[in-house]
């Protein structure tokens, strides 16, 4: 259980762990890799969030919408 908390607080943004978006750009990335990128952190995120979700027994519509709140806090704008 400490483990799985332990990854999900690594994928959320802090400032040690920036956004997909920023990552990106930080990376100068551009064209099909920052596409590639953004689509494997944009999984990746949700995976930490369903987890998330599912470690908190949020379930339905308030598991859905902790997962859309997270994933869009991950990805970033």
């Amino acid at each position: 259980m400490m483990i799985m908390f332990q990854a999900q607080a690594q994928n959320k943004p802090t400032a040690q762990n920036p956004t997909c978006t920023v990552n990106a750009t930080e990376k100068k990335l551009a064209g099909a890799a920052k596409n590639s990128f953004m689509q494997k952190c944009e999984r990746d995120a949700r995976t930490a969030c369903e987890n998330d979700a599912i470690s908190q027994w949020t379930n339905g519509a308030a598991k859905e919408a902790h997962i859309k709140k997270c994933v869009r806090e991950a990805v970033g704008s």
